[in-house]
């Protein structure tokens, strides 16, 4: 079995990238060529003649990414130490460098404008890789993997998050290059996957017996985005905001801490036995969550909220396919949980997803459950037969909102007993760690799981998964012998049930981050066990936060995940010309929030100025009067023109933005006050129909 390494060194000359590992002396060096990015091996690893001008240690190579002028290899230059699972330690990305394969001398603003869209926006982010453990795939799947695959062919294709940036290398390896044709297992060891997610990973105690308890989120690299600009399913069925989560209990595995290694002297595994001869147990419990599998849209345009557009169930039924059956296959039985509003705009969502479960399972079978606080507390659309392969979906309604107002947060528990059969079925992953057979034997499968969904997945979503998930670890700790039948760990021990709480929000702020750019609401029930008053405060802060960042931040966001992950491919045409990040609105439309910010100074200032005792009065008032009109117009102007105000994407312009701001310019352009004004030339095209041009150009050419 061939493992990433450990320690790499990189050599930094004119001509040439080269990497080695000084634990792996007789491994061969790969080498970059400067300024092609061609790859090849070379048995040499000194190079008396050759000018080295810059040599570093470093923790792994990310991967390789083209973009405008030139290519750059991205290499994890630090990583933290995050603890060991299961024997095996894992890190966080702490910092990451480019090296370029050209040293340029001319500026390119786009050019510029990539490289900052990547350091700020994705080499920031949560990624964590492991040496030894595959991080992508859940302790079931694991159990069922080849594990003499180096690494990188084992891990589960969606949640390898760095795989685009990493195809110059896995191409090199399966096909050679120019100089090295066929396969070149020796590059093995270089390619080092990369899960983006969380990671916590917290060796504890329940009642006095030592264990593990680890919980796992990945982010799939399928339309991966932003809150209002990544909706619904793409046409191959992927969701947005898509995540697994693994919660992950060990038992007997001494080498969970920060310390070195114990047992077995393999540096190169990093493996560690059991501890005295127990048997290393691993327990673990997967859910997923993603976006209500429809296409639909929500367009923000400075509204608090958005307007809401969803398309036909027809339209949608072709993705939903796949995307389900891609789920079935993985999962098994997929049950449900659906969490939106059952009245107001969420209502359009509900009947959405429950039309498209009608019409995959055969001959659906509804059922409704009504109280005193909701005419629809439950709704249960289930299939009648099992002639099919989609009649493996059982969805689930659940009126959180009604059911849990006046915080009565212990009511949501009322969906974990709604799905306890199901839940008793659907069992939990139980292996045994084989150190002689390289992997684990199991003794027992999860044979279901639970898609839990509200309109964003965030925050509604993690307190019922939490709940799942803290019914689920009851049991298993009452089949391990660790609480009796009927006892669970939040009386049994309180410092467990702290601790599992704060692991939970703290997943939820991290998966809230990389979708809405704010942690999570609601993580006061998480943290606390109910709603508190300081937990709505702070809930009306992420809010306003969420609206500011959704409609001006979010776009060089989206830009930087689409980039990353091979969405969009920069060209290497129109060097020089800034075309892509142009701001193409007429000048009077980007010059209107200046004159709204100016009038609000200069009112302010007029208001708070000392005046001389003989001053005019009337020419003060009139002076505060005009530029209390010129605010109250620009104000209003922006407001009702919020689409030329939004920070939209720019790599991939998304359809209803560009409707969007076409209409609204068309208007402007009726209006008898600065309609005139408003030039029609080419900055006030549509950034759809400027790219269509220059393609266009490029094609001719």
């Amino acid at each position: 079995m061939s493992l990433p390494f450990r320690d790499i060194n990189v050599q930094v000359a004119p001509d040439s990238y080269t990497f080695t590992s000084p634990s792996s002396p007789n491994a061969p060096a790969l080498v970059i060529d400067r300024p092609t990015g061609d790859l090849r091996l070379s048995e040499g690893t000194s190079y008396p003649n050759k000018r080295i001008t810059r040599q570093t240690s470093i923790a792994g190579i990310l991967g390789m990414i083209r973009l405008r002028l030139d290519k750059y290899v991205i290499i994890i230059t630090k990583a933290q130490p995050m603890g060991r699972l299961k024997g095996h330690m894992v890190y966080k990305v702490i910092s990451t460098d480019f090296l370029p394969m050209r040293e340029r001398q001319i500026r390119d603003p786009d050019e510029d404008q990539f490289l900052s869209l990547l350091k700020t926006f994705v080499m920031t982010g949560p990624m964590y890789f492991s040496y030894s453990l595959d991080l992508t795939n859940s302790f079931q799947r694991q159990a069922s993997l080849d594990n003499s695959k180096p690494l990188w062919m084992r891990a589960d294709d969606r949640f390898f998050w760095n795989k685009f940036v990493q195809t110059d290398l896995m191409d090199f390896r399966t096909r050679g290059s120019r100089s090295q044709h066929g396969a070149q297992p020796a590059a093995d060891p270089f390619i080092l996957p990369i899960m983006w997610g969380t990671l916590e990973i917290r060796p504890t105690t329940l009642k006095g017996q030592p264990l593990t308890i680890s919980l796992v989120t990945r982010k799939s690299r399928y339309r991966a985005g932003t809150r209002y600009f990544t909706r619904g399913l793409d046409s191959e069925g992927h969701a947005a905001n898509y995540n697994e989560t693994e919660q992950i209990v060990i038992l007997n595995d001494t080498g969970s801490g920060m310390g070195g290694f114990a047992g077995s002297t393999d540096m190169q595994s990093g493996k560690l036995g059991g501890s005295e001869g127990k048997e290393m147990q691993i327990l673990s419990y997967v859910q997923t969550r993603g976006s209500i599998p429809t296409y639909w849209a929500e367009v923000n345009a400075l509204k608090y909220t958005p307007k809401l557009q969803v398309k036909s169930c027809e339209m949608a039924l072709p993705a939903a396919k796949k995307h389900f059956d891609e789920q079935i296959r993985i999962y098994g039985d997929n049950y449900l949980v659906n969490l939106v509003n059952q009245k107001g705009r969420e209502k359009r969502m509900k009947d959405a997803y429950e039309e498209m479960v009608s019409t995959l399972v055969s001959s659906p079978k509804e059922g409704t459950k009504a109280d005193s606080r909701t005419d629809e507390k439950f709704h249960v659309v289930e299939p009648s037969s099992s002639r099919q392969e989609f009649d493996r979906l059982h969805y689930v309604y659940f009126d959180y909102h009604h059911e849990t107002r006046g915080m009565q947060m212990q009511r949501a528990m009322l969906l974990v007993d709604q799905l306890k059969d199901a839940l008793m079925v659907q069992q939990y992953f139980r292996g045994v760690d084989m150190p002689a057979n390289g992997g684990l034997e199991t003794r027992n499968f999860q044979t279901s799981i639970v898609r839990t969904n509200c309109m964003d997945s965030l925050d509604r979503t993690n307190v019922v998964q939490s709940m799942l998930a803290r019914w689920t670890l009851d049991r298993m700790f009452i089949d391990l012998g660790l609480l009796q039948r009927g006892e669970g760990f939040a009386t049994a021990d309180t410092d467990f049930y702290f601790l599992f709480r704060n692991i939970w929000a703290d997943n939820a702020d991290t998966v809230s981050r990389a979708y809405a750019g704010t942690g999570a609401m609601k993580t006061d029930i998480t943290r606390m066990g109910t709603r508190t008053t300081a937990g709505k405060l702070a809930d009306g802060n992420i809010a306003i936060t969420r609206f500011y960042l959704n409609n001006f931040r979010d776009g060089p966001r989206q830009d930087a995940f689409d980039l990353f992950l091979g969405a969009y491919e920069p060209s290497e045409g129109n060097i020089g010309s800034s075309l892509i990040f142009a701001d193409r609105r007429p000048v009077l439309i980007q010059s209107i929030p200046y004159v709204f910010a100016f009038s609000v100074l200069f009112i302010f200032l007029a208001l708070v100025t000392r005046r001389p005792a003989d001053a005019s009065v009337i020419t003060m008032r009139l002076f505060i009067l005009f530029w209390t009109v010129v605010a109250a117009w620009c104000g209003q102007f922006i407001v009702s023109n919020g689409m030329l105000y939004v920070n939209w994407p720019k790599l991939n312009p998304r359809p209803w933005a560009v409707e969007g701001y076409q209409d609204t310019i068309s208007k402007i352009r009726k209006d008898k006050l600065i309609g005139p004004l408003v030039a029609r030339h080419e900055r006030g095209l549509s950034t759809a129909k400027y790219l269509s041009a220059e393609e266009g150009k490029k094609r001719i050419e």
